[in-house]
C-alpha cells in the first residue's frame, strides 16, 4: 500500500484575486479624491477691491503733425498690492499716444477707447496689480 503525504494546510495556493475588483476599487478611490477635491476647493475671492492709487509726473508726448500731448496719469492699484513703478506706466503711455493725431485724441469717444487700451496693457505689465487709470492732467498742443 502506497501513502501519499498531503501538503501542510499552509503551503495551500492562494485563490486568484479578481483584477476587476482591483480595478473597481481603484477607480471608486479616485472618483472620490477627485469629488473632494471639487467640493473643497477654495471659493473665487470675488473682484479685486480698490487700493492705493499712485500719481505720476506728467509727460509731453508727440502727436503727429508737431503737436504734443501733456499726460499725467494715476494708477489704482488693488488691494494689498506692492508699490507700483511708474516707468512701466509712463512707457505704456507714451506707446498707446505717441503718433496719433490730435484730432483723435481730443475726441471724447476715442480718449475712452485710449484709455481703456492702456489700462489693459498695464494690467498685463503690473500682473493684474493696477485695476484702472486715471488722468490727471491732458493737455494738446
Amino acid at each position: 500500500m502506497t501513502v501519499t503525504a498531503m501538503p501542510p494546510a499552509t503551503e495551500q495556493a492562494a485563490p486568484p484575486k479578481s483584477r476587476k475588483k482591483l480595478v473597481v476599487i481603484v477607480v471608486a478611490v479616485l472618483a472620490l479624491g477627485a469629488g473632494g477635491w471639487w467640493f473643497m476647493k477654495p471659493a473665487p475671492a470675488g473682484p479685486p477691491k480698490p487700493g492705493e492709487v499712485v500719481k505720476l509726473e506728467p509727460v509731453q508726448i508727440n502727436l503727429a503733425a508737431e503737436h504734443y500731448l501733456r499726460i499725467g496719469i494715476a494708477l489704482q492699484l488693488v488691494q494689498g498690492a506692492t508699490e507700483a513703478d511708474g516707468s512701466k506706466a509712463l512707457d505704456a503711455t507714451i506707446g498707446v499716444f505717441s503718433g496719433l493725431p490730435m484730432a483723435e485724441v481730443n475726441d471724447p469717444k476715442h480718449r475712452v477707447a485710449l484709455k481703456k487700451e492702456l489700462e489693459k496693457q498695464l494690467s498685463e505689465l503690473y500682473e493684474k496689480d493696477v485695476m484702472g487709470v486715471y488722468f490727471t492732467e491732458y493737455v494738446t498742443q
